[in-house]
């Protein structure tokens, strides 16, 4: 037994001296790269794989979370879209680089890769063409809309003679479960504010009220308009023939597609690859060509900069309480990261960059309150992007100026109570509950029986206050009477287009511009840097990353309809674990609309 626990403890010895080894090691490969100039070879052609989704930015796991991707792979591959917008300006300039190459189909995970994230990468794409007169040569043996959208304003646009090319319409699936709580014995009350504040819908209904009907055939209609508008100029089309290909035939055999003009010539992968390599001076017979993907151009070193600082602060998720998970707003993190940029004298002005559907509305408030006291000192500045709605807009009314993309989703000023018990659920399996309260509303909170109508009525009440008190917020911040937001209000979502008709929304645009707009405002044209997002996992993790997975550009990504459903459940859970206000009371968007 003693030589037992003797060999048992020396392997446990072993076993740790082995892993401090390997942390050492890889500690020490990632000071070396560190330390290395990256090069770049003349002509070298730039590689975009469409392949990965685009947040707003990319939240670094915790150790946790780092070792089980680097041992299961389970990463899902990201590039901040607002690194991939300063590469793209980067490299429009750099003299080695000779053409961008757009492949591979865009995933969606969480809120990234919205409508709006995409017109202002496709924007991107379209001013490096534009300043730089190098080509941009875009290949897929399948275009979905969401790639197309991106390529088709590209200097050759090719599908495989074997491909197809989506260009189906816009449609949104809201998920309701209503039936499957009372199936279950979970009873759903509520309250609210807004005619058209249906995010309570799904736990009530089993399909859409008319208000939210109507609302959401507005919205789509915008989006759909700015897509076909935009495809159509990229391919010199009327919108007309979009809608008629999209009425008639939706996804179209690479055939169909030459013959519609929708794109430039059938190839196969040896032909588009030949292509290159006499973008980068190469013959067809060489084996390889220069070449850098877009992820690592967009780490390679930049001279130093100003001291001006302006900083990019990201609220892309669901607003929570405290301080949130990754892919949440956490109202706490939040505000302590704006507050710190209040107090940096060398940080000249903050944009704020907004892509959420709300959440909790006190931590919604938190967040809103640090913008105001940081205005006082510096320009804040808002820039929405995919989702800017209920809680989304209340933290950023304040903004010095705000900016969205005509199919920004925003608005949805409104207020609900959500107020969910398990009573009937727990009877069915023996278990009851007694209590004693020494008031009337001694144990408003509990979920172990319906709310009584003094209790519903003081939520209501709540829920009143709360709502007047964000239509005079929006009121004093946007300079409009209290009646005329209301009237705009009522929890209804508006595209960016529609909100800044309504003057929800002061002008359309990008991070880009809002940043421009900031330096402007702080006087500093011209003397700035953007601290700003590229990756910002470490080295040590790069060299995990690379270990835990080789290099498929994009083709083994999980789809279909079991992907598809497991992300439904996802979402589903993601957003029940999101309604963590202590008091039950939201301002989140109506729905998770799932674009498709």
């Amino acid at each position: 037994m003693k030589d037992f626990f003797r060999s048992t403890l020396a392997a446990l010895v072993a076993l740790v001296l082995f892993a401090g080894g390997v942390v050492v090691v890889l500690v020490g490969v990632a000071v070396a790269m560190g330390t290395a100039k990256p090069g770049l070879a003349p002509r070298s052609v730039l590689i975009l794989n469409l392949s990965t989704s685009f947040p707003d930015s990319v939240q670094d796991a915790s150790p946790v979370g780092l070792v089980q991707r680097a041992v299961g792979g389970s990463e899902e591959p990201a590039l901040p879209l607002a690194g991939v917008l300063q590469a793209l300006d980067r490299a429009a300039h750099d003299k080695a680089i000779s053409a961008l190459y757009l492949t591979g189909n865009v995933m969606s995970q969480g809120y990234a890769s919205g409508p709006a994230a995409l017109k202002e990468l496709r924007e991107a794409i379209l001013k490096f063409k534009a300043e730089s007169g190098k080509p941009v040569i875009a290949y897929n043996h399948m275009w979905s809309r969401k790639d197309y959208y991106l390529c088709a304003g590209a200097t050759r646009l090719y599908v495989n003679p074997s491909g197809e090319v989506d260009v189906t319409g816009m449609a949104a699936e809201p998920m309701f479960f209503a039936a499957a709580l009372k199936k279950y014995g979970v009873q759903v009350q509520m309250t609210r504010e807004g005619k058209y504040k249906s995010a309570v819908e799904p736990y009530l209904l089993d399909r859409m009220s008319d208000a939210s009907r109507e609302q959401l055939t507005s919205l789509l209609g915008d989006l759909w308009d700015e897509w076909k508008d935009a495809v159509a100029a990229g391919r010199r089309l009327a919108p007309a023939d979009i809608q008629f290909l999209s009425d008639e035939k939706g996804v179209l055999s690479g055939l169909e597609a030459l013959r519609a003009g929708l794109v430039d010539k059938l190839a196969t992968p040896d032909e588009v690859l030949d292509e290159l390599k006499a973008a980068a001076g190469r013959k067809p017979s060489d084996l390889e060509f220069p070449q850098v993907d877009l992820d690592a151009y967009m780490r390679f070193p930049v001279p130093a900069q100003s001291r001006n600082r302006i900083a990019l602060v990201f609220a892309e998720g669901e607003i929570v309480d405290g301080n949130g998970r990754a892919g949440q707003v956490g109202g706490d993190r939040l505000s302590r990261e704006l507050r710190k940029l209040r107090l940096d004298p060398q940080v000249k002005a903050i944009v704020l960059r907004v892509n959420s559907p709300g959440g909790s509305a006190l931590a919604s408030d938190l967040i809103q309150r640090e913008v105001i006291m940081a205005r006082k000192v510096k320009p804040v500045v808002v820039s929405m992007g995919y989702l800017a709605a209920s809680g989304g807009y209340w933290i950023s009314t304040y903004g010095d100026r705000i900016f969205a993309e005509p199919n920004t989703i925003t608005g949805s000023i409104g207020v609900y109570g959500l107020l969910p018990n398990i009573q009937q659920l727990a009877a069915e399996h023996g278990v009851t509950w007694d209590g004693i309260q020494t008031s009337k509303l001694a144990d408003p909170t509990t979920i172990t029986r319906p709310k009584t109508p003094l209790e519903l009525a003081r939520v209501q009440a709540m829920v009143d206050g709360i709502y007047d008190q964000f239509l005079t917020r929006v009121s004093a911040s946007r300079k409009m009477s209290k009646d005329r937001v209301n009237e705009i209000a009522q929890g209804r979502v508006w595209s960016g287009l529609q909100a800044q008709k309504l003057g929800l929304v002061d002008e359309l645009g990008g991070i880009q511009d809002a940043v421009r707009y900031a330096a402007k405002r702080a006087q500093i044209e011209g003397d700035y840097r953007v601290d700003g997002p590229g990756e910002s996992h470490s080295l040590v993790e790069r060299m995990l990353r690379l270990m835990s997975s080789g290099d498929d550009h994009g083709l083994s990504e999980s789809r279909g309809a079991a992907a598809e459903l497991r992300g439904w459940f996802e979402q589903v859970q993601g957003g029940i674990q999101a309604l963590n206000d202590p008091r039950g009371i939201y301002a989140r968007m109506p729905y998770d609309l799932n674009l498709r």
